[in-house]
């Protein structure tokens, strides 16, 4: 009994190259943005779209491997679009609330330079008054 896995006689032939399909232009086998999906995993893993693009990933490459093209095509959409999702959130929102912070501190600062005018006109013209 062989129980090696997996069987050598059931996997497709893959080359490393994509070849082109003749009729459509497209390739025949989808990528599985594995290596996108395992960046945003361990970097940055927005709301763990990370770890769920990279199960995506894993599920469209086991789909590729087994030949069934149409799901690991399905499957390859949905780990683009949650690995997309996951890089736009991490880039986005650190750079949103970057400017956030930037433009606080800048209202703060001309605010207290208004509340220090303010103060010092104040003491100024109670003093002026006394005399």
């Amino acid at each position: 009994m062989d129980t090696s896995f997996p069987r050598e006689d059931y996997l497709p032939t893959l080359s490393h190259k994509r070849e082109p399909c003749p009729s459509t232009g497209t390739s025949l086998l989808p990528r599985d943005h594995l290596i996108w999906s395992i960046f945003n995993t361990i970097y940055m893993n927005f709301c763990c779209l990370g770890f769920v693009a990279l199960t995506f990933s894993v599920k469209a490459r086991d789909r590729k491997v087994v030949g069934d093209v149409e799901a690991a095509q399905h499957f390859s959409s949905k780990a683009r679009c949650y690995n997309g999702l996951a890089t736009v959130g991490s880039v986005v929102l650190p750079l949103l609330l970057a400017a956030l912070v930037i433009t606080g501190v800048i209202h703060l600062s001309k605010l207290a330079q208004e509340s220090v005018g303010f103060f010092t006109y104040q003491l100024g013209g109670s003093d002026e008054e006394d005399k």
